[in-house]
């Protein structure tokens, strides 16, 4: 048993799972940039742990261990992305297999698994995985060998009940996939509701800092088959995580739980005001008492509902584009999870054919002092023309 098996996450993340440089004493960890380790001569490995940098990195182990505790996962695998990690997952299902997968999540994910179900003549079911009946009885029909959900979903902020679609995967041994990129561990911890696999793209809030990119996929066996295949699938792929990202990625997860305890508290004030706000027609918030999933949310999350949240204003496309240039302080920038707070405007960034309202603003909220961002927020509104 690990020390940090009956520590709160708090803790976990501060003394980043126990990491000590042993050799120098160091309580940060270095950075190694060899690409290969040195033999004895009797051939013998000097650090039988280390043979090749493509699969072999103390530094990203560390990183992989600090998620691992705070997943509460038997095995933890860093990626070069969040797309990465969600590749290695699909590629476990076989050429003419089902997959079952959340409608209006993240439209990069979307467009990928379209295609690549395709080429690989992989049958897809998209659906709207947030209404648990309609979920159960698709899973019972299809008997799906992946089902794929994100929650809180991006940029819908739509909530999947987790154990639910876990009890209903395990009937038909489907396994159950949980993009809890808008999450965190800390917010939400997939295993522990039943789900087999959790993935983030941890470039988002788990590293914080818009500084690296990087996906994990934690497990809760990894004796499973497909997940030693996901193992050997990024082994011999080469789809592995930079020393230095991993060494970034540890320093950001230090301070994971604080960021999202502030983070959290500024989104759910800042939802409200929206809410309230004459030229605002609907806010997507699971913090919300209003939000249709509220209840669910508020059963599998703890400590917040998240950092981000989508709305529309009353009128046009130039209305919405008009709020964004009036900001002055929340940058018009896409990706979300940073300490700084940024909008998007998010049909211009994915496009006509994803079905996105054109008045539809994307917030990802930051650790500013919330009366800043309000205030900021209140001018830009000001300035566009629109009413209810």
């Amino acid at each position: 048993m690990s020390k940090f098996d009956d520590l709160d996450q708090a803790t976990i993340a501060a003394h980043a799972a126990g990491i000590i440089d042993v050799a120098s004493g160091g309580i940060v960890p270095p950075i190694q940039t060899s690409t290969t380790y040195v033999r004895d001569r009797e051939y013998r490995l000097l650090n039988p742990d280390n043979v090749y940098a493509r699969d072999n990195s103390d530094v990203v182990r560390a990183a992989e261990a600090v998620i691992n505790n705070l997943e509460n996962a038997e095995d933890t695998l860093l990626f070069p992305s969040g797309m990465a990690a969600i590749a290695a997952v699909m590629r476990t299902i076989g050429n003419g297999g089902t997959l079952l997968f959340q409608s209006g999540i993240y439209w990069g994910t979307t467009k990928w698994i379209r295609e690549f179900c395709v080429r690989r003549e992989i049958r897809s079911i998209e659906m709207d995985c947030s209404n648990a009946h309609a979920l159960d009885e698709a899973i019972a029909r299809h008997k799906p060998e992946i089902v794929l959900v994100e929650t809180p979903s991006n940029p819908w902020l739509k909530i999947v009940d987790i154990a639910a679609a876990s009890k209903a995967c395990t009937r038909v041994g489907s396994r159950l996939v949980v993009d809890s990129t808008a999450a965190t561990p800390i917010l939400s911890q997939p295993l522990n509701l039943g789900a087999d696999v959790v993935m983030h793209s941890a470039t988002k809030a788990i590293n914080g800092h818009s500084d690296v990119l990087a996906g994990t996929l934690s497990v809760s066996d990894k004796s499973a088959t497909f997940w030693q295949n996901i193992v050997t699938d990024r082994h011999d792929a080469g789809a592995i995580i930079g020393n230095f990202e991993a060494w970034l990625l540890i320093r950001g997860m230090r301070t994971l739980p604080l960021r999202l305890q502030r983070m959290c508290g500024n989104s759910l004030k800042i939802a409200k005001y929206l809410d309230a706000h004459e030229k605002v027609e609907t806010v997507f918030y699971p913090g919300l008492a209003t939000h249709k999933a509220h209840q669910v949310a508020t059963k599998q999350m703890t400590g917040g509902f998240g950092h981000l949240m989508s709305f529309t204003v009353f009128g046009n496309k130039k209305n919405a584009l008009d709020f964004c240039g009036a900001l002055n302080l929340i940058h018009r920038a896409t990706s979300l999870g940073g300490i700084e707070s940024v909008v998007e405007h998010r049909q211009t960034i994915e496009g006509d054919e994803t079905g996105i309202p054109e008045t539809l603003l994307r917030l990802s909220i930051g650790i500013e002092h919330i009366d800043d961002l309000i205030s900021d927020i209140a001018q830009a509104l000001d300035t566009i023309s629109c009413s209810s």
